[in-house]
């Protein structure tokens, strides 16, 4: 993606830190071609696990949140990986499209399948890692929409029926491919008839085989390819589940929409925020607070609704290290992209800072190292 931003690296890719906060990480407020946008991640698990990053330049914008579960290791692999196939394959193509946001999927899980394969006898247990994957690309005033697991965007935009004048709508804009929906519960266990036990109720949720409770993902290649499960050397590590066939896909949801002057913004979220906050909170308080910092302000009010749930302060919660953490809320990502309609305002602050910009939220909130599989990421390219 040529052009790269030559700024310093803490400005140019955000990391601006937490302040106070801890295991809040946040960028304020950043242009983007048709307007702006804010970031904020915060850590509950004891490596993050949660990933999300934005890609902007004058003709296109990437957004990208990746909630990994089992490990961190693909959710740092999407984030290396998934951009440039985009580019790739738009550049192939002669724009984006919904084939061209499919195929970068569908190759990010072909690449990361490989990497599994490259480490087998090293690290048999990343067969058991896995991300789910949301990604929003806007280019000129078309919204495309791919999405693997429970992560969410949510469109907020002008009321138009509405007899108060300043009032919004939330739309999701995504598919949640998680079995505590009935209709999702309903797709997994038509496609195993044999199987009665292929989703199950335990530990307070439904579960596919009492595992996982996203159908997509990139990544849980044991449950995608029973041969990986069967092997001695994974079972020393990971806990043995009998497959007739493969119980997930990484097949997206895929949505393209015309973006329309009444679209205001939208809200990309992991599942840790939707777990707190409703569609139609999280797009009221969007709405009507100021723009800066808008993406904090959202974790933070996810943070007091879990601090409420516990009959606790948010002073309390955030004084609660990593890992504990995770037993009051899962890492949470947010990205709050605003829709401005204004062509070439944008533009041109985007050419007076950098001519294509990436904002990715850090490894770790108190590390900005490269990420614990070191070189390995990048070796299949």
């Amino acid at each position: 993606m040529g052009g790269m931003c030559t700024r310093p690296l803490e400005r140019c890719f955000g990391y601006e830190g937490g302040g106070n906060d801890g295991l809040l990480w946040h960028t304020d407020l950043k242009p983007h071609a048709s307007g702006e946008y804010s970031i904020a991640v915060v850590q509950a698990n004891s490596l993050l696990e949660d990933q999300g990053q934005v890609f902007t330049s004058p003709s296109a914008t990437f957004v990208g949140v990746y909630d990994g579960h089992g490990g961190p290791e693909a959710s740092r692999f999407i984030t290396h990986h998934l951009f440039p196939l985009l580019h790739k394959f738009a550049s192939e193509q002669g724009g984006l499209s919904a084939d061209v946001i499919k195929k970068a999927f569908d190759a990010t899980e072909e690449k990361f399948l490989q990497l599994v394969k490259q480490l087998w006898m090293a690290r048999p247990q990343m067969a058991s890692v896995g991300s789910c994957c949301l990604v929003g690309a806007i280019s000129g005033d078309v919204l495309y929409v791919g999405n693997l697991g429970d992560s969410r965007v949510v469109l907020g935009r002008k009321d138009p029926t509405s007899k108060v004048k300043k009032s919004v709508v939330a739309e999701r804009l995504s598919t949640d491919h998680n079995v505590g929906v009935e209709e999702v519960r309903k797709e997994v266990e038509a496609l195993h008839p044999d199987d009665s036990h292929i989703v199950m109720y335990c530990r307070g949720v439904w579960r596919i085989k009492g595992i996982i409770q996203v159908s997509r993902s990139i990544g849980d290649v044991y449950l995608k390819k029973p041969e990986f499960d069967r092997d001695p050397l994974f079972q020393q590590h990971v806990s043995h589940v009998p497959l007739k066939r493969p119980v997930m896909t990484a097949e997206p949801s895929i949505l393209t929409r015309k973006l329309v002057p009444e679209d205001l913004f939208l809200i990309f979220a992991s599942d840790g925020l939707w777990e707190q906050l409703s569609d139609e909170t999280a797009v009221e308080i969007v709405f009507k607070s100021p723009r800066a910092g808008i993406a904090k302000r959202l974790v933070k009010a996810a943070l007091h609704e879990a601090a409420r749930k516990r009959e606790m302060r948010y002073e309390d919660i955030k004084r609660i290290e990593k890992g504990v953490r995770r037993h009051f809320h899962d890492d949470i990502t947010v990205i709050v992209i605003y829709l401005d309609h204004t062509p070439g305002s944008s533009n041109r602050r985007l050419k007076d800072q950098c001519l294509v910009d990436i904002t990715s939220t850090p490894v770790d909130i108190f590390s900005y190292n490269a990420d614990e599989l070191g070189d390995s990421l990048n070796t299949i390219k």
